[in-house]
């Protein structure tokens, strides 16, 4: 009774954007289906998603047409990153404008994206711009294949990726998770090689064996934007075909474990939720400090933590 109860509260009508996603990601109901029409109609005339694009400016960017990576996390390319997750397209001509304007401003001349004023790609920024350019429509535009190009190019001849210059570490997950919706049938060779060794990296180290514990990893955030927790590693592990992998029990037996009794997922904390030498640089240096940007409340129930806690057991075959 607790998985229909928290189905039916994704269902609920006051969030149209979550009431889509669980009609077409979770129960995979077609896009025809009139409730699906109705719901996806909603989405930018109710919820998150009509706030975020009130905010809007007509040219297409928000807080400022000078950075789109600038302020975090208010600025264009945050506000995209979440637009994406919450189900629009660029069938919306909002949409559109701001992608249009994003890739011109962050395609590099090497094949991946990057911010503003950077002359190279940047591995978390270009997975996670084709992450959100794929959800938003944009699969087919030569500035997004290539930079799936470039993340098969400047992946790790090991697997996995590095986001800092560090080498590989989980926190470079975004190119996995581009993948993750990328069609399979738009794959090239090196595009599979390239997923079956970052997954294998991932597996490895049964999405948290790394270094010292780190409680950030524990706590489910939304927006994820650049940081890594076990519900962030076993969407795209999930996603990407590997949810009968053994090595995910650890993760998969934590995301049980944070259920709540009446079937829901709390909301645990909003980034930054930094922990150890990211903490002490912000503290060091407050004017670089991100500043905090959610949709929904800490410690309560949270319909985007909730949706993809259930799309992950649905996709191990697990009730919902």
């Amino acid at each position: 009774m607790k998985s229909k109860s928290a189905l039916d509260w994704l269902l609920g009508e006051d969030q149209p954007s979550v009431r889509f996603l669980t009609f077409t990601q979770l129960l995979e109901r077609p896009v025809d289906d009139p409730e699906v029409v109705a719901a996806r109609h909603m989405i930018t005339r109710k919820g998150w998603a009509e706030q975020i694009l009130a905010k809007q400016n007509p040219a297409g960017w928000w807080v400022s047409g000078e950075s789109l990576y600038q302020p975090k996390y208010l600025s264009t390319n945050w506000m995209l990153l979440i637009l994406a997750d919450l189900g629009l397209s660029k069938a919306d001509p909002r949409i559109k404008k701001a992608c249009d304007l994003w890739i011109e401003r962050f395609s590099k001349d090497d094949g991946g994206f990057a911010m503003d004023g950077s002359k190279k790609g940047h591995l978390c920024v270009t997975g996670n711009a084709t992450r959100a350019l794929v959800q938003l429509g944009y699969a087919d535009h030569p500035a997004v294949r290539g930079a799936f190009e470039w993340l098969v190019k400047n992946r790790d001849k090991n697997g996995g990726w590095s986001c800092f210059g560090s080498g590989r570490n989980l926190d470079s997950w975004e190119g996995m998770s581009a993948f993750a919706v990328y069609p399979k049938q738009k794959w090239t060779e090196g595009m599979k090689r390239a997923v079956e060794l970052g997954a294998e990296y991932y597996l490895g180290k049964e999405l948290y064996k790394q270094g010292a514990e780190y409680p950030p990893w524990y706590r489910f955030h939304y927006p994820a934007h650049y940081y890594y927790d076990l519900l962030v590693g076993l969407d795209f592990m999930t996603a990407l075909g590997y949810g009968k992998d053994p090595r995910l029990r650890f993760a998969l037996n934590l995301l049980r474990e944070k259920r709540r009794p009446d079937g829901k997922w709390n909301l645990d904390a909003l980034h930054p939720d930094a922990e150890g030498g990211v903490a002490e640089w912000y503290a060091k240096h407050p004017k670089h400090a991100p500043t905090p940007f959610g949709l929904e409340t800490p410690g309560e129930p949270s319909k985007l933590i909730t949706l993809k806690a259930m799309q992950v057991l649905n996709r191990v075959d697990e009730s919902i």
